[in-house]
């Protein structure tokens, strides 16, 4: 199952994973997107997909998603939390509501799925767990975006403590970690023009990602934290030695890719 599955990362995992030969569950808001994606994957793999359309930011999406799982005897072998977006600006700009509804989509919703689908996983002593967190939950917080960094710093600390519960079932556990990426993310904050100013080296395509991601978690002994890229393994190597330095770097960079008022 791959949330956030109508474009970008998951849609790249659907494709990676449905080459692989497996069936899909695909979850995301845009239900015609989900509906052309499992077709395409049809006539391309003779894979299975159930299009699950869900706003995860409703509470109660979770908990549909596993009742439905359940209803229709689906057992997964992949859970992908990859559903994210970010809300621009600084802390206080935005409405309260927005902020919740991000809450509920970047932690609480991964939280819950995960609660709601691991113990199958752990009764059949197998699986994989790939929650998609960012490089910006390594790095010091920068300015905008306020709660992003801390919602991706979260997804790696618990993907840490999961990974260890969950050594005796079987189930591997990893937090993928890439920085800036080629999809849709940028349009639906507003930092399109803004971010194709950076440099080249410092994007990813979604492919590159997802390959590396599914390499790091098939490992025999996998390290939970896995970051796709050269330059953002420098930059967190950096952050760790000269933590300093690197909060000086995100500073003095921040209005380079966040959008600020």
């Amino acid at each position: 199952m791959v949330t956030g599955a109508s474009a970008g990362i998951g849609e790249a995992f659907c494709r990676q994973l449905a080459a692989e030969g497996y069936h899909l569950v695909l979850v995301a808001r845009r239900a015609d997107r989900l509906h052309t994606l499992a077709s395409e994957l049809r006539e391309a793999f003779g894979t299975a997909s159930l299009v699950l359309p869900a706003d995860l930011s409703d509470p109660r999406a979770p908990k549909d998603i596993a009742r439905r799982l359940e209803q229709d005897e689906i057992t997964l072998e992949f859970l992908v939390n990859n559903a994210g977006y970010g809300v621009p600006g600084r802390f206080t700009e935005a409405d309260w509501p927005d902020h919740r509804d991000f809450v509920q989509v970047m932690i609480t919703a991964v939280c819950e799925l995960t609660w709601r689908l691991l113990p199958a996983m752990q009764a059949r002593r197998q699986g994989y767990v790939i929650n998609v967190a960012s490089v910006a939950g390594l790095i010091p917080g920068s300015e905008g975006h306020t709660l992003y960094g801390a919602s991706k710093s979260f997804l790696v600390r618990y993907s840490e403590s999961l990974a260890l519960e969950n050594q005796m079932h079987g189930i591997k556990v990893v937090a993928l970690c890439p920085g800036f990426t080629y999809s849709e993310f940028h349009d639906v904050t507003g930092t399109r023009e803004l971010v194709n100013r950076l440099p080249a080296y410092m994007w990813l395509s979604a492919e590159q990602v997802v390959r590396y991601g599914l390499r790091a978690v098939r490992r025999r002994d996998p390290a939970v934290i896995a970051i796709p890229g050269r330059f953002y393994r420098f930059l967190v190597r950096l952050n760790r030695h000269l933590p300093g330095l690197a909060r000086w770097l995100v500073r003095r960079n921040s209005r380079r890719f966040r959008k600020l008022e």
